[in-house]
């Protein structure tokens, strides 16, 4: 949840400047095991303890956890060019400071092996009491809130016509993210079987009022009325039974897999896990926007026909690349004529993602120069979940997880992807 403004993007029209946030777990450095000391980091800048601290180009600021940091664009950013090593060069900050504790930074989305009962420490200082808030009516001892890392996009919007070409796009791009994004494929030292299982404990976290996060893709909603009309009214008023105080009574409370936030005039892209490095986190970012500007573009199909489509096709489409990522085979042909994906019949998600990544590579030459490198990881290797399962192999046992997420550390230190 971000209660902070370092997104502002009020006066920005469409993709005309971009907010960063990404996620990354404290851990011990000798045994990987979660350590919460967030606070202990930030208050290293700022002199006391804070919620939020500004470096620059980039702001470092807490989480619900106390052992999750999260780093963000110090504002919006014009574009995603640059920014890897503007993340890099602060993660390594980080890590300076982490040294007397006995810290390091991991990537990936969810922790394989925490335990939530047992080590979530909440955030005890600024805005304690909306955590707190939070842990008596949903309980926040879950992995689905204590043990969940990941990348948000942060997109403006000038005005009611801007939301809805805004709005249309990323609803219909939302199911396929996890073919692309998906990185936490082991939860307490298991292979479950799902690529995305961030994904699935975020979509059940808020279950004591559904209509928090609903069916994590948005309501088809184009104009900022009807939208807090259908969605933050009633989710206030369910609230209200349990927050009297309405100390969540704010849009940020929506955990909808993309969420409006008109307090600063922008869509907050929320379904993508944390990658190995940055470089990682920002070529899947890049593929989604430009994904994202193409369909406002009309690239593919009309406005009228993106919003058009309901949330239960969508919503179908999103089980199955949380379950199989690149793998999800996509039968639905009105979904894939919407990206002018060419063969006729169903496809893997992998591979329209080539499909898209091909058709920015050759629309847009900048982007393929910048990003080409890291997207060519993503499509011939797959996302990260499927190459920590490669690394693993058959045996997965809790010495080779320790060694494939030391890996990660590792990748994250030196700012390179992750090849099994």
């Amino acid at each position: 949840m971000d209660t902070a403004s370092a997104h502002d993007t009020t006066g920005l029209g469409l993709f005309e400047g971009v907010g960063i946030e990404i996620e990354y777990m404290i851990v011990d450095a000798e045994n990987l095991s979660v350590l919460p000391v967030t606070d202990q980091v930030l208050r290293e800048i700022a002199g006391e303890y804070v919620a939020e601290v500004e470096t620059g180009r980039l702001a470092w600021s807490n989480e619900l956890a106390l052992h999750v940091i999260e780093l963000k664009t110090n504002g919006p950013a014009p574009s995603l060019n640059g920014l890897p090593g503007a993340f890099q060069h602060d993660i390594a900050r980080i890590h300076e400071l982490l040294l007397p504790l006995n810290g390091r930074l991991m990537p990936s989305a969810m922790h394989p092996w925490m335990d939530p009962y047992r080590e979530t420490h909440l955030w005890p200082h600024e805005n304690s009491a909306i955590y707190e808030t939070f842990d008596r009516i949903f309980s926040c001892q879950g992995h689905g809130w204590a043990n969940l890392q990941s990348m948000h996009i942060n997109l403006p919007f000038a005005d009611d016509r801007e939301f809805a070409r805004l709005h249309a796009a990323i609803r219909l791009l939302l199911p396929v993210l996890p073919a692309l994004a998906a990185s936490s494929p082991i939860v307490e030292s298991q292979i479950t079987g799902l690529m995305d299982n961030r994904l699935d404990t975020y979509r059940k976290n808020a279950a004591r009022i559904p209509s928090v996060s609903g069916k994590v893709i948005p309501e088809p909603v184009f104009t900022r009325h009807d939208y807090e009309q259908v969605i933050l009214e009633r989710i206030y008023r369910d609230l209200a039974v349990h927050d009297p105080d309405g100390i969540l009574h704010y849009e940020w409370v929506n955990a909808r897999g993309a969420i409006a936030r008109f307090d600063r005039n922008a869509i907050e892209i929320r379904v993508l896990d944390t990658q190995e490095c940055p470089l990682a986190d920002l070529a899947v970012g890049a593929a989604v926007v430009e994904t994202v500007r193409a369909h406002a573009d009309q690239a593919w199909c009309d406005l009228a026909h993106q919003q058009a489509w309901d949330i239960d096709p969508l919503y179908d489409i999103f089980l199955q690349t949380m379950a199989q990522a690149d793998r999800a085979i996509i039968r639905d042909r009105r979904y894939l004529d919407a990206f002018g994906f060419p063969e006729r019949g169903g496809c893997l998600a992998g591979e329209l993602w080539q499909h898209l990544i091909e058709a920015l590579s050759a629309n847009n030459k900048e982007s393929g120069a910048v990003w080409g490198q890291a997207w060519a990881v993503l499509i011939q290797h797959g996302p990260l979940a499927r190459r920590i399962l490669k690394a693993l192999g058959k045996d997965a046992d809790a010495n080779a997880i320790r060694h494939v997420y030391g890996d990660l550390c590792e990748c994250l230190s030196a700012g390179k992807m992750f090849i099994a």
